[in-house]
């Protein structure tokens, strides 16, 4: 299983709000609208942070994983032409592109209790 981690921050002039609220209704419609990520994608998930005592404000306004059964699965995605033309131009809108960070690894689960 591949693993995609990316810490964005949000563009100049946008409040933490606003970048949350337009990456949830804006931008991942767009991601869920291209056949290629159901296709290809096996999970989804992003995280905001919250406030916490004290912490330091976050350096990042989100952070978002995506797992692959293989790294073709990545490309393929990401390699798109839907994906190319549909939902990587609208990162721009809501993404400080000059502050992401990006990680592709595999997951070593120390721990994982089930509880429900």
């Amino acid at each position: 299983m591949i693993k995609l981690i990316l810490t964005l921050k949000r563009r100049q002039g946008m409040t933490h709000d606003e970048f949350t609220h337009y990456q949830r209704n804006v931008h991942r419609p767009l991601l869920m609208s291209v056949p290629e990520t159901r296709r290809h994608m096996r999970r989804f998930v992003v995280s905001y942070p919250v406030p916490a005592p004290q912490q330091p404000e976050p350096e990042y306004d989100s952070v978002v994983e995506a797992w692959f059964d293989s790294m073709a699965d990545l490309e393929a995605l990401f390699g798109s032409d839907n994906f190319l033309k549909v939902v990587d131009p609208d990162h721009e809108n809501f993404v400080d592109l000059s502050s992401v960070g990006r990680i592709v690894c595999e997951e070593d689960v120390v721990l994982d209790h089930d509880r429900s």
